[in-house]
């Protein structure tokens, strides 16, 4: 833990060295580098490497990287020895979801290091040899000359590999018993929380800790408050990654997104004098309003100085200057025309009067999430009589229950019977489907009868919500990008196919509006990933005539909303208008009641997203703006403004 003495007053407050990227792809170069670095001074002197390797979605691009390092650059792991953190107790090392697999297909299937120094937990040993087997585990890496680098990530329990709360600080390898919040967050790999195991074997704590060099990392919005917990929280049981506090040489990587509630972002303010810019000073007078209970134009003097806000005082003070400034600027960014007020002044206006009506495409990761992160703004676009297109860019299709095939297909056998249509090789076909799915394993990747069927429902559904909002069928696109059809919540890599989807649509449509998902806390990735895709799909048309007229909008809503500081346009719903989006998110059925993955928030997705709605509201009835029902907020991204 380092001493205060050695803190800068940034870092004040952080007791773990922490290092924040653009990133998670910048983040896991640095980190595979280190590695490689590690591994190629080694081969010099002809002394081993040994690495303790995480599974997960956080350490993927780490492995990319090295794989990269050894494909391009000649990284040899010829003498690099392996230990995985952990495995699911009981697991088959060729199921779907078991560590095994994972680390050969994501590294150790694309370097050449051998196979007898890849040492994994073995999720098939017998009960009674398990603790034998964790102790001769625990030999092996002694006998290697212990761990030099140990990568970890983090869960929402702040448990490090199986670590769960309790934890003690001297735990060894062992058998445990998973957190049931650890289980719900593992659901979406399992098709059902049901389906995870309840125990795995897991490297101790104090394993973990006997390692030279200890790197843990975090992306995305969704890990911020548990990493505040573990680099600025105090040495507790209750967040065993506390633990890596009083490790010598134990570092925090973290892209933007998930550094959000560390002090000296969230607050830096009261850490250091800061260069006050009017995204600064927006955040810092909303969270100094949050903290007095006072609206924007009430604030004094005494509020900023009283909590560490005299320096943006002293620049650009009093504090009525300030406060009218703020209040005018985010009065600004609320407009009851998403698509702009035609024949208006438009000035102060967060989207533009002209050109009028526009084309827009509104780009939804899954079918519903136009409905749910902006479906009263796409009612209103619609009213507004601009041309909207929805792209709906993957089927969703691995969202459906088994039990929803089923009914589809008894409607289409009996439909069959009672109009006497003779379709002998559709019942069979039917027959088959229903047999598959009654003889189906937990987890098992179902055929591609079933997997149609099942974009089918999703995509029937889209259109019964489309139509509800007022949209031609002629306006909706089934794109079906095809890194996500694999039947599995693992998705294939972005592609140029994939990319190539999203241009010929652009170029289609010349959209003078686009919105996409911003919502990048989404626990599986595809947002993460459809954003990439339409990011690059810009790039791609760049030199086009029509993108220097196009405003690119991100949307939140169905895993988190954006800060009050962040909106740039900011869409009131009146009682009325939050009904109808209510209505139109009901027409996904197969999502209604219990959706198939959840994610760890247990409301149903139109719950999260009304009552987000209603609280970015409240937020700005608090601030001293006019109440509304519910509020739908934007942030445009800007970086097509500097072509």
């Amino acid at each position: 833990m380092p001493s205060n003495a050695s803190k800068n007053r940034l870092t004040y407050y952080e007791n773990i060295p922490t290092n924040i990227f653009k990133d998670a792809t910048v983040a896991s170069k640095h980190v595979g580098q280190e590695i490689a670095n590690l591994i190629r001074d080694n081969n010099a002197v002809g002394q081993a490497t040994v690495l303790g390797f995480a599974t997960g979605s956080t350490p993927k691009q780490v492995y990319e990287e090295l794989i990269r390092l050894h494909q391009e650059e000649g990284l040899s792991f010829e003498h690099v020895i392996t230990f995985n953190l952990d495995e699911y107790y009981p697991m088959q090392p060729n199921s779907l979801q078991s560590y095994v697999r994972f680390m050969h297909e994501h590294l150790f299937n694309h370097i050449d290091i051998p196979d007898d120094q890849i040492h994994i937990p073995d999720g098939t040993i017998d009960e009674e040899e398990i603790n034998e087997y964790c102790s001769s585990y625990e030999q092996k890496i002694q006998d290697a000359g212990g761990i030099d680098i140990q990568l970890l990530g983090i869960g929402r329990t702040g448990h490090i590999g199986f670590n769960e709360p309790g934890s003690r600080p001297d735990s060894r390898t062992r058998l445990i018993t998973l957190d049931r919040i650890t289980r719900k967050d593992a659901a979406s790999d399992f098709f059902g929380e049901e389906h995870v195991p309840r125990r795995a074997i897991t490297m101790g704590v104090g394993t973990i800790l006997d390692a030279d060099r200890i790197i843990m990392m975090a992306w995305g919005e969704g890990k911020a408050p548990v990493i505040q917990d573990a680099v600025e929280g105090s040495v507790r049981e209750s967040i065993p990654a506390t633990y890596l506090q009083e490790h010598d040489n134990a570092q925090v990587i973290l892209d933007e997104a998930a550094s959000e509630h560390l002090t000296r972002r969230k607050t830096p303010w009261l850490l250091t004098t800061c260069n006050w810019d009017d995204h600064l000073i927006h955040k810092g007078v909303v969270w100094l309003c949050q903290e007095t209970q006072k609206p924007v134009l009430k604030l004094t003097d005494e509020d900023y100085n009283e909590h560490g806000m005299g320096d943006l005082l002293t620049q650009f003070g009093p504090a009525y200057d300030i406060n009218l400034k703020v209040f005018n600027e985010l009065q600004h960014t609320i407009t009851g025309w998403p698509g702009g007020k035609p024949n208006a002044e438009d000035i102060n206006r967060p989207e533009r009067a002209e050109p009028y009506p526009k084309r827009v495409i509104v780009f939804s990761p899954h079918p519903d999430d136009d409905v749910i992160s902006m479906g009263g703004t796409l009612i209103r676009l619609v009213e507004h009589n601009h041309e909207v297109h929805v792209a709906y860019q993957t089927s969703g299709n691995i969202a459906v229950f088994d039990d929803d095939v089923i009914r589809f297909v008894d409607f289409v056998s009996d439909y069959n019977k009672i109009f006497d249509i003779e379709q002998e090789e559709a019942e069979k076909m039917l027959s088959n489907v229903k047999q598959f799915i009654n003889e189906k394993e937990p987890a098992e990747v179902d055929i591609d009868e079933i997997k149609k069927i099942k974009g089918l429902i999703r995509r029937g559904e889209a259109k019964a919500a489309a139509r509800y909002c007022g949209l031609p069928e002629e306006h909706l696109h089934f794109l079906d990008m095809p890194f996500y059809e694999t039947g599995r919540v693992k998705k294939k890599p972005l592609s140029q196919a994939d990319v190539d989807i999203i241009v010929d649509l652009l170029r289609k449509v010349k959209p003078n509006q686009v919105y996409a998902a911003g919502d990048l806390s989404d626990p599986h990735g595809t947002h993460r990933v459809c954003l990439k895709a339409i990011l690059s799909a810009l790039d791609i048309c760049k030199n086009d005539d029509w993108i220097g007229d196009c405003y690119v909008w991100l949307y939140r809503g169905a895993w988190q909303e954006w800060d009050i500081n962040e909106i740039e346009m900011a869409v009131p719903l009146s009682p009325q208008e939050l009904a109808k989006k209510r209505r139109a998110i009901f027409k996904h059925q197969s999502q209604k009641d219990r959706p198939l993955f959840p994610g760890p928030d247990e409301r149903e997705f139109w719950q999260r997203a009304e009552q987000r709605n209603r609280k970015t509201a409240l937020l700005y009835d608090k601030l001293g703006f006019a109440e509304y029902e519910a509020i739908e907020g934007f942030v445009r991204y800007k970086k097509l403004d500097k072509r």
